[in-house]
């Protein structure tokens, strides 16, 4: 069994996750390869509040061009997790 610390990677601090926490709904960095229940366990391990739903899409990197050079590079790939908590709130900064 991976560590909640394994399975969430950072939050995600935008303009739309600060309105989002709001509506008490955060957003984390995840590993690629977590899936729906552990990352909610993992939340509620880290943070001691309780989880309603977890909600994730996978967000595809972006084809870069590297310098003055026709060489083309790309970022990586990433899973992003929209956790909506039922009681408690998480103090992100």
């Amino acid at each position: 069994m991976r560590s909640a610390f394994d399975i969430i990677i950072a939050p995600v601090v935008t303009e739309k996750s600060n309105a989002q926490a709001q509506a008490s709904k955060y957003v984390f960095k995840v590993k690629t390869d977590a899936e729906k229940i552990e990352i909610g366990r993992a939340i509620e391990e880290l943070f001691k509040v309780k989880v309603k739903s977890v909600n994730v899409m996978n967000c595809m990197g972006k084809t870069r061009r590297a310098g003055r050079t026709n060489k083309m590079g790309r970022r990586a790939d990433w899973k992003k997790a929209v956790v909506t908590l039922s009681e408690g709130s998480i103090e992100i900064i």
